[in-house]
């Protein structure tokens, strides 16, 4: 018996563990099984979002409803931890004979951790591990500098990527072909998987599963969006992104199949910011730096900076403070407004998630492990090295070339890419009948109608910024 075991990869197309392990299906082959584990407490334990919880779980319906129509059983571990882990894959490798486990390798530590105790378990029982590349275009530790060390910059590292995958090409691997007979499938619910500890479990109806519904929306996008994504991607009230995110996330659909699909319908691979796609391609590029940089500077993964020496920086812990960038009561419109819309509906736009993460580490100074903690909790797209990274760029302790002298303006900001309020006045609703000329900057007009339904600005921008910058200058001076 062959065992394949899904993670963050819950798709049949362009799954090379899956189809390592399936091989050509014939007389001589051996069964093959699948298998996922539910680790509720370790979800707990790295803030994983309900909302993205519910995803995964539905998601795992649909895998199993699939995979059945094919002739393969997927059975379900549940276990607290990752502790538990070795042990429990262990029994289920003997109760049905396992001798061979398949698998696409995890780039988070704790993640490696626990396969490596796998390996060690099973080896005791000769059951052989075998694992793949199933998250990336390219392999961590294929796009290096001359000396073989990580590239600390994006663009350098983008261009290397570029030319890595010219010279390596990359294979789509084709969904498996029916193994046996169809089997039935029992949602988990109603195979007692699923209780009260892991909450509400109907999935989001604005996010519907299955591969069918990741790829509709990946060709939607590739054939109305995707040539004018550089003009159109950073204004949050335009559907002008290509929604993705919480797909790649859970693994429904791979990197490589959004470029090889790029690729199809533009005739061929965008190589600079002149060509079309290429700056959409270039987002599936900073991805993969992320990913890249979480599996070779393995301390991202421990709550450290990229930077050590920011690790010393006098970073505030307000609760107070924190608890009102939380909840959207700022003072500052398009901050409270990105808030509102992460906290209703799971999901915040790209560059919305930039600027709360300068207000909240470049106005407010606050800790940007609260907020790297904060989204986590709450997104459903939610991803620990594009997380990381993200927030670890917004606070100059990341891989970048421009670290503390970057603190975005809210006002500005929100004048530039949402020039009519559109957005804000959606999910503030204390300003959702102002006139656009004050929606950036209400506080005069509410004070001449004699109203005070929204909050007054929490920090004086201007002043927090020069504290801001001081605080990595005196660093420097250490």
């Amino acid at each position: 018996m062959r065992l394949v075991w899904f993670r963050n990869d819950l798709r049949l197309a362009d799954n090379p563990a899956l189809r390592s392990c399936c091989g050509n299906a014939g007389a001589d082959e051996e069964p093959v099984a699948a298998l996922f584990v539910i680790s509720p407490t370790q979800w707990r334990q790295h803030k994983m979002a309900p909302i993205r919880q519910r995803f995964i779980l539905a998601q795992v319906d649909a895998l199993g409803i699939e995979l059945a129509a094919l002739g393969i059983e997927l059975h379900l571990l549940r276990v607290e931890t990752f502790a538990e882990v070795p042990a429990a894959l262990a029994s289920l490798c003997r109760e049905l004979g396992v001798t061979r486990l398949y698998a696409n390798q995890a780039i988070e530590l704790d993640e490696q951790r626990r396969d490596g105790a796998v390996t060690a378990a099973l080896a005791e029982q000769e059951v052989s591990c075998h694992w793949f590349n199933g998250c990336c275009v390219l392999p961590p530790g294929r796009v290096l500098t001359g000396s073989r060390e990580m590239f600390k910059v994006f663009t350098p590292f983008s261009r290397a990527w570029l030319k890595a995958l010219d010279e390596d090409g990359f294979v789509i691997h084709r969904a498996p072909a029916p193994r046996g007979q169809p089997l039935p499938w029992q949602p988990l619910a109603e195979r007692g998987f699923v209780d009260e500890a892991l909450g509400e479990t109907t999935p989001d109806p604005r996010w519907p599963v299955g591969e069918a519904e990741a790829l509709r929306r990946l060709h939607a996008f590739l054939d109305q969006g995707v040539l004018d994504y550089g003009e159109t991607r950073d204004f949050p009230a335009m559907a002008g992104t290509s929604v993705l995110s919480p797909y790649l996330a859970a693994g429904i659909i791979s990197p490589r199949q959004c470029v090889a699909a790029l690729q199809q319908r533009l005739g061929g691979r965008p190589q600079s910011k002149a060509q079309p796609g290429f700056v959409w391609l270039n987002e599936l590029i900073w991805r993969e730096f992320y990913r890249h940089l979480l599996v070779l500077v393995p301390s991202l993964s421990m709550n450290r900076p990229f930077k050590p020496e920011t690790a010393a920086l006098p970073w505030s812990w307000d609760p107070d403070a924190f608890a009102a960038w939380c909840e959207g009561r700022t003072g500052y419109p398009i901050v409270d407004a990105a808030m509102r819309c992460l906290n209703a509906t799971g999901w915040m736009h790209n560059r919305l998630r930039m600027i709360v993460a300068s207000f909240l580490t470049k106005d407010l100074h606050i800790h940007w492990r609260l907020g790297e903690d904060y989204f986590m909790s709450r997104l459903i797209d939610g991803d620990l090295a594009a997380n990381n990274g993200g927030w670890q760029w917004a606070a100059g302790t990341g891989a970048d070339a421009a670290p503390y002298f970057r603190v975005f303006n809210p006002t500005t900001q929100g004048q530039r890419f949402d020039p009519q309020g559109d957005f804000i006045r959606t999910w503030v609703s204390e300003l959702a009948d102002l006139p656009a000329t004050y929606v950036h900057q209400p506080h005069d007009w509410l004070r001449l109608k004699g109203r005070q339904c929204y909050p007054a600005p929490m920090v004086d921008h201007a002043v927090a910024r020069v504290r801001a910058i001081e605080m990595f200058r005196d660093l420097e001076k250490k």
